[in-house]
């Protein structure tokens, strides 16, 4: 599992934000594409919210892979 580091000064990432972090996709409009439809799971559960806020601790998936955000 990968992990995310969110900015010292951030108490979240955004869920779009984290894709492109992630260098799942290369823009927003992709990772909104890919949200929308249902191929994104936030903590084991699909997330249609690409607003979604992400904490230290949150566990994101996505095309065989995961990630978890940490502070």
């Amino acid at each position: 599992m990968t992990e995310i580091k969110i900015r010292e000064t951030d108490e979240f990432i955004k869920l779009g934000q984290l894709m492109k972090k992630a260098n799942w996709v290369s823009s927003g409009v992709e990772a909104k594409i890919y949200i929308q439809d249902g191929e994104v799971m936030v903590n084991g559960e699909v997330d249609t919210r690409r607003g979604r806020k992400l904490y230290d601790g949150d566990v994101v998936e996505y095309n065989g892979e995961t990630v978890k955000v940490v502070r």
